[in-house]
């Protein structure tokens, strides 16, 4: 793999993109009075927390829980936890979110944390979405698509986790 990395977002085209993904959000929800976003550790969390705090300043009448998954993403099998109760999503909306998209498979595991809770509806939303789907899962909401080779890698930095300036690089 080379070491040449090339920035592909920075700070401020990172933030533009939140708040832009936050609207969708909210146009694609609007009758909802509550929304349920659900970060997947440790960097899609981070980004949750950011769209949570950009939905409660354009929609302040509103709702917006958060919740937290970790997940074994290395493992074959879904192993994963939870920083609360499941059923916070009982008859909710719930939006799955996530920094990169890559193979599917991390969102998949996700989903499979509310297959026996009933939803209203699901949606994802990702900050970066690579096109390399080996599950048939896409993003509702992103950023920024992107069509990369398999051998090239999505590395997104953000200042709440990695102690460095909001970028995303490709590798």
């Amino acid at each position: 793999m080379s070491n040449k990395r090339t920035l592909i977002l920075d700070k401020e085209q990172i933030r533009q993109k939140s708040i832009r993904i936050a609207y969708q959000i909210l146009e694609d929800n609007f009758e909802e009075d509550s929304i349920l976003l659900v970060g997947i550790a440790d960097r899609g969390y981070v980004f949750a927390q950011r769209l949570q705090e950009i939905l409660m300043r354009i929609a302040p009448g509103k709702t917006f829980d958060l919740l937290r998954i970790n997940i074994a993403k290395t493992k074959r099998s879904l192993e994963a936890t939870t920083d609360g109760t499941l059923e916070i999503a009982k008859d909710k909306v719930i939006i799955l979110i996530d920094d990169v998209l890559n193979s599917g498979r991390t969102l998949a595991y996700g989903l499979g944390m509310f297959l026996d809770v009933p939803l209203k509806k699901m949606r994802t939303a990702v900050l970066i979405d690579r096109s390399h789907h080996q599950f048939p899962l896409f993003s509702d909401y992103y950023g920024l698509k992107l069509s990369t080779i398999l051998k090239e890698h999505v590395e997104v930095e953000l200042e709440e986790f990695d102690h460095k300036e909001d970028a995303a690089w490709l590798s």
